[in-house]
This record gives structure tokens, C-alpha cells and sequence, in this order.
């Protein structure tokens, strides 16, 4: 049933990616809310189905400044937000750190989606509070398979070197230039998304590159998501190390909720 459109409900600002920004955002469109949705890419757009009341908003949010503006522009067209909800991923750590001081100044309510941290299910798991510790691992004769995204590709891998390298990564433009500047072979790639795959399994693609690279290690981040929880599940069936990454301190001074804690908290405004 399509209810009343983005001007007639409560609304709510809603920073999140293609994890779980397109159900969050679906049943908060069921429970009464409109819902405007933060996306850094006008493909990251196509994850979420069309609804009368979602309004999606491309654009990097470049600091503070930027933030505060859209709040208060918010304000100014008599509509502003009851909640700001951040569920940004948990290594996206200065998106988390501006949204919170930005929130804070304004008198903005916000809440902060908590992902759970997974129980390991690898045999071998270690955990890493950084990348630096990379150099304190005995990595010699590991194929260690990065899934840790492109942009700290270059620092990594000065810091594995006895291992031969490969990685999994987004399928963009951007990852293939940081890639050829860690100095990866194009053979030692591949790109797709976490979990996708037409017609084939979860998992299938990456079960297929380990098998293919012979892949006796991997290194993630200690997201709490789907793509952790693959990982975890991977590194256990194929009997991988598995090297993660810890992940960043939250904010302080915002409330953290978990999924179901987060919805019925909002489900009494909504």
C-alpha cells in the first residue's frame, strides 16, 4: 500500500551504504517514516527500491561544514529531521566522528546503528589493532588474499612482503588505478561485490578465488556485516589463517543501538 508522501511524514536522515541502509530503509518506510538516505554514488542509488517516501541524496559529505548545512537547511524549509541515524560502516570512523560533533552542536537527535561483533568462526584468527602489526606476523609462504578495500592496498602490502599477494575489490575505476600503485598484478585482482553473483550461491565467487589462488590466508575488517561473517565462514571451511582487522573506537557521547534496539526506538516516534 503506498502511503502518504516524503512532506506528509515524520522524516529522518539517514546516513548508510548498500549494506544494510536499503532494509533498514524499507522497513522504516513501512513503520510511517519519511526517509532520507545519504549515498556517496549515483550507482549505490539503484540498492534501494522506490518508494513515495525515500529521498535519495547523492554526494560525498565532505566534514562538518557540509553536514551542518543540510541540517539546517532542513530547519529553514520547516521540515527538519527527527532523528539522524547513522549506520554508516564502522571503518568509516570520520564520517561517525563529524556526524557526531555536527549533531552535538546543532542539538540534533542521532543515533548510531551498532553492528554485533561475530563470533570467530576460523580456526586460526587473529586480531589486528592496526595494519602496522601486519610487520609483526610471520607471513612467509602465506597467499594472502586482501578484503580490506583499495585505498590502504599500498601500505599493506610494504608491510607483507613475504607473502604473495592478491585481492578482492569493488568493481571501480579507483581500485584498479590504487591497485597497479601497491604494485599488484592484474592477474593477482579481481572485482565484484561482496556476496553477488547471478545465479550462483553466496559465497560461490569467493569460495572460487581461493580455490583458484590457492589462498591460505585473509585479511578483513572487523566489520560485524555480511561481508565479515562471509569471511569468517570462508576461512573456516577452506581451513585459512584469518588476519582482522579491528575495528575503530565509536564516538562518544552518542546512544549505540543494535538493530532491534534501534527500531523499536524509533518506532515509538515513527
Amino acid at each position: 500500500m503506498r502511503g502518504p508522501d516524503c512532506q506528509q511524514r515524520p522524516r529522518l536522515w539517514l546516513i548508510a551504504g548498500t549494506g544494510e541502509g536499503p532494509a533498514l530503509a524499507r522497513v522504516l518506510l513501512e513503520g510511517g517514516w519519511g526517509v532520507h538516505v545519504a549515498v556517496v554514488s549515483a550507482s549505490a542509488c539503484r540498492a534501494y527500491d522506490a518508494h513515495p517516501g525515500l529521498r535519495l541524496e547523492v554526494g560525498s559529505l565532505a566534514g562538518p561544514a557540509a553536514m551542518a548545512a543540510r541540517l539546517r537547511q532542513a530547519t529553514q524549509g520547516g521540515q527538519p529531521f527527527v532523528w539522524v541515524v547513522d549506520a554508516s560502516h564502522p571503518f568509516a570512523s570520520r564520517v561517525s566522528t563529524d556526524l557526531a560533533a555536527t549533531c552535538l552542536s546543532l542539538g540534533q537527535p542521532l543515533l548510531r546503528l551498532l553492528r554485533p561483533n561475530l563470533q570467530a568462526k576460523a580456526v586460526d584468527c587473529t586480531l589486528l589493532a592496526g595494519l602496522e602489526e601486519l610487520a609483526c606476523l610471520d607471513l612467509a609462504g602465506e597467499r594472502l588474499l586482501f578484503a580490506i578495500g583499495a585505498r590502504h592496498l599500498p601500505k599493506a602490502m610494504a608491510l607483507v612482503a613475504p607473502a604473495v599477494s592478491f585481492a578482492r575489490l569493488l568493481p571501480n575505476a579507483a581500485s584498479l588505478r590504487q591497485a597497479r600503485a601497491a604494485g599488484l598484478p592484474e592477474a593477482h585482482l579481481a572485482f565484484h561485490r561482496p556476496g553477488t553473483g547471478a545465479g550462483l550461491a553466496p559465497l560461490a565467487l569467493e569460495a572460487a578465488l581461493i580455490r583458484q589462488w590457492g589462498i591460505t590466508a585473509v585479511l578483513c575488517r572487523q566489520s560485524g556485516g555480511t561481508t565479515e561473517q562471509g569471511w569468517q565462514t570462508l576461512c573456516h571451511r577452506f581451513s585459512l589463517r584469518l588476519l582482522l582487522l579491528k575495528r575503530p573506537e565509536e564516538p562518544e557521547g552518542v546512544e549505540r543501538l543494535e538493530l532491534p534496539d534501534l527500531m523499536a526506538r524509533l518506532g515509538a516516534w515513527g
